[in-house]
């Protein structure tokens, strides 16, 4: 009997589960909301049944399970048991982000029983801890449009054979708007020099040639590209054999327009160039236009 591919959907209420559930419903998932944790074991071995052509089922399951959420640690041991491959997908924001997301859309914390909604959102975010912990995959949808979580959630779990078994982020951002919260490898490059200070070049991107030959017109960047390349390119064959299936890799500036996004984008060049399965995303590169 073959054990059907499960990814488990958690995270922060207002973090983009719901968005979630529905991309991996178009990628042939099978998908079930608020699943009572206690269900998983005998779902996942119903699914596993001969007869069945259920390979890939996708469970939300969050706070909205009441006291059911607080036997998820001692069913993933059941589980685990039980010979069922499981991933942990992890969806978070900032609390500045679900505040607002909880003010336009005018719903109900499944915690609140007041209009404290920073106070709950905090304190939900304390009760998942250990489970983000546990995660295999950690996703911070606050800067995240719709269809930015889409793709990010195909390029890990649309099972396509041209990809590799790695897939890798590359993000750019600013050090003035903090730090990609779900980042694995964090490079500052604010040592390189700065096009901001030309008036000319200021209103420019990276993504920009002005830009790109400004910046790599410096022997140290060259030289740091270089390192940079050869310790990336010595980690992702580690990472591989550890079983990790996504790397995001940020990659730093001031502001997170010009330099950051110019290293990003010659990162993943170099990358894809390999054959890798790669995307690059500017996190920061509008708000320095806004």
């Amino acid at each position: 009997m073959m054990m059907p591919k499960l990814v488990i959907v958690t995270g922060l209420s207002g973090a983009g589960k719901t968005q979630a559930m529905r991309c991996l419903e178009d990628l042939g998932f099978f998908c079930v909301d608020n699943l009572p944790p206690t269900l998983i074991p005998k779902f996942a071995e119903l699914c596993a049944q001969a007869a069945s052509k259920i390979n890939k089922i996708a469970l939300a399951v969050d706070i909205r399970g009441g006291e059911f959420f607080n036997t998820l640690f001692e069913v993933l041991h059941q589980i685990d048991l039980q010979g069922t491959g499981y991933e942990i997908l992890y969806l978070e924001a900032s609390d500045e982000t679900l505040v607002r997301r909880y003010k336009e859309s005018r719903r109900r914390h499944p915690l609140s029983s007041h209009g404290e909604i920073l106070e709950v959102i905090r304190e939900e975010r304390s009760r998942l801890q250990d489970l983000r912990g546990r995660a295999n995959k950690i996703i911070d949808t606050s800067n995240m449009t719709v269809q930015q979580l889409k793709e990010e959630i195909a390029a890990i779990y649309a099972g396509n054979a041209n990809h590799s078994r790695l897939h890798i982020t590359v993000i750019s951002f600013g050090y003035k708007y903090g730090i990609p919260l779900d980042s694995d490898l964090v490079f500052d490059v604010r040592f390189l020099p700065n096009p901001h200070y030309d008036p000319a070049l200021r209103p420019l991107s990276g993504n920009e040639r002005p830009i790109r030959d400004y910046v790599f017109g410096s022997p140290p960047t060259e030289e740091f590209m270089e390192k940079f390349q050869d310790f990336i390119e010595f980690l992702i064959p580690q990472y591989i054999k550890e079983g990790k299936t996504t790397l995001m890799i940020a990659i730093g500036c001031t502001g997170g327009m010009h330099r950051s996004v110019v290293l990003a984008n010659r990162l993943g060049e170099i990358l894809e160039s390999k054959d890798l399965s790669v995307t690059v995303r500017h996190r920061d590169i509008k708000k320095n236009r806004g």
